[in-house]
């Protein structure tokens, strides 16, 4: 049987023919028409930085599904530099509307006036915040637009993987249980850090336990914003018979004062990992949250096991 050929008698690489019955590759996911804005609603003072954080998140999401219209809207934002939750909520109903006048005005036939919601609003949160969350609640009821508030990204396998990702990253945990057994700077106890009270630890303390499983350390959660909680844990840990302690984030990034974070390490006298960042997770677990609340996530995005 011969093959097909190109330039010179070269054999042609053919499209591989689909897959048939149930084990066929499913077709990627793509944001439906019209589908309501992602909005990133980002914590903290805004920065350059925080900037930088955010878009990269932003840009995870839309990778994993073309045609996503995500935006970011800023907690504390100036509506210059920075623009707040409010007034990209605002813009991206005006944006809409537009587009459907624009559309009667053309003669399109069988358009439908919008409804439903004209934006998902996530929070760039690892975990629960009870005061974050009231006033991005607050900031969403004073936009005046339709827009549906999801959960905190946490907990999740995910958010696991890129704690041990970090820590290992300061050389303070193995990258996995085959390879690199022996780091010598590797802690022996963890301490997850997480902001937002008593319902944040216990939140953080989920993951925790995921990061144990991967670590094979004891992993404790506590909370940076309740004073002495953390040089508590590091003194139950070393009782326990951890000499080595780490300090990992429970967080993202832009909702911590950095400085409270490295006091918190020197109080309790042990190195700190960086927060998780713009981790590939991070931007998949926010799209997540939108699909869901849309109800067109195939599934959740899963964690790597340990090995």
């Amino acid at each position: 049987m011969s093959s097909p050929t190109g330039p010179a008698g070269l054999p042609v690489r053919m499209p591989r023919p689909r897959q048939p019955g149930r084990h066929r590759r499913p077709e990627p996911l793509v944001a439906p028409e019209d589908a309501p804005a992602l909005v990133l609603a980002v914590p903290g003072a805004p920065s350059a930085a925080t900037r930088g954080l955010a878009e990269e998140v932003v840009s995870i999401a839309r990778s994993e599904l073309p045609g996503l219209d995500a935006r970011i809207g800023y907690l504390d934002g100036d509506d210059a530099e920075f623009p707040t939750l409010q007034s990209v909520l605002a813009h991206a109903a005006e944006e809409r509307t537009a587009r459907y006048e624009q559309a009667v005005a053309a003669g399109v036939e069988g358009i439908k006036a919008p409804d439903g919601p004209v934006a998902v609003v996530v929070p760039l949160l690892a975990g629960p915040d009870s005061a974050l969350l009231r006033r991005l609640r607050q900031a969403v009821m004073e936009s005046r637009v339709a827009a549906d508030l999801t959960d905190v990204l946490g907990p999740h396998p995910l958010l696991a993987e890129a704690l041990h990702v970090r820590l290992s990253e300061a050389g303070l945990a193995r990258a996995d249980r085959a390879r690199l057994f022996t780091v010598a700077t590797a802690a022996d106890g963890i301490i997850l850090a997480s902001v937002g009270g008593d319902e944040a630890v216990q939140a953080a303390g989920i993951t925790g336990m995921l990061l144990a499983a991967r670590l094979a350390v004891p992993v404790m959660a506590a909370a940076l914003d309740e004073e002495g909680s953390i040089a508590s844990v590091a003194e139950q840990l070393r009782g326990s018979g951890s000499q080595q302690l780490a300090l990992a984030p429970y967080l993202i990034g832009p909702e911590i004062d950095a400085a409270l974070l490295a006091a918190a390490a020197e109080e309790a006298g042990c190195a700190t990992a960086e927060p998780l960042g713009p981790y590939p997770a991070i931007g998949k677990l926010a799209l997540a949250k939108y699909t869901t609340a849309l109800g067109i996530a195939p599934q959740q995005p899963q964690g790597t096991p340990v090995r």
